[in-house]
């Protein structure tokens, strides 16, 4: 499990409420990214955008890959997204990136409803769990 006051996750987690309570809901997904680029910076917590996750089959790279919206302090997968709801296919999503590249914590946003939603992931060795419980920000 990811202890809910994790610092690093709480990082990040803090910088998207910055972006939520600025830019309230209703913009699409790139305008977040950028927004929380920023805020990321300006909290200088380390980050790539836009990482690109080789898929290993039977020891071989295949040619697709996927791509994870931000990976933060090289440890955190972090996928966002701008949706009234999120469904089970986006959280398998970040399952399934969070195996693809062997992250121990992941972070799945929503800026798309009215208040922040966001779930985080653990992986271990293929197998991926989430914290026990979804989190809103009631403070919108």
């Amino acid at each position: 499990m990811v202890a809910r006051r994790d610092p690093l996750t709480y990082d990040v987690i803090g910088a998207a409420m910055e972006v939520h309570n600025r830019l309230g809901h209703g913009f699409l997904e790139p305008v977040y990214q950028e927004a929380l680029a920023i805020e990321l910076t300006y909290r200088q917590v380390p980050f790539r955008r836009e990482v690109h996750l080789p898929i290993v089959y039977r020891e071989q790279i295949l040619k697709s890959t996927y791509r994870v919206d931000f990976v933060c302090y090289d440890t955190i997968l972090v996928e966002l997204k701008a949706l009234k709801k999120l469904s089970s296919e986006e959280v398998a999503q970040t399952i399934n990136y969070l195996k693809a590249g062997n992250f121990a914590k992941g972070l799945l946003i929503n800026f798309g409803a009215a208040s922040l939603e966001y779930k985080r992931f653990v992986g271990e060795s293929n197998k991926t769990s989430t914290d026990d419980t979804d989190f809103t920000d009631k403070s919108a």
